[in-house]
């Protein structure tokens, strides 16, 4: 897909793009725009919505969970996935 009038998207935090994503889908359901700028739009909210998933898996990666001793305090941290 062209980039055409999304390059600001790249830039969003997580919270700017879910609200302008959650803007779209209001205006879409809504239903009182013409079609071709309903295309253009829905265009936009797809690349709102793979921005959001990038970012919120970059996030997902540098989760930790914190390990606990036997005593259950705790000694550190170990990656989301990792083997304890």
């Amino acid at each position: 897909m062209a980039e055409n009038g999304n390059d600001d998207i790249k830039t969003m935090t997580f919270e700017k793009a879910l609200e302008a994503l959650e803007k779209i889908v209001e205006d879409l359901e809504r239903g009182d725009v013409p079609l071709d700028e309903s295309i253009r739009t829905y265009e936009r909210g797809e690349a709102l919505k793979a921005h959001c998933e990038k970012l919120l898996k970059a996030a997902e990666d540098k989760v930790e969970k914190i390990r606990l001793s036997r005593e259950g305090k705790p000694e550190g941290t170990v990656p989301l996935d990792g083997d304890m």
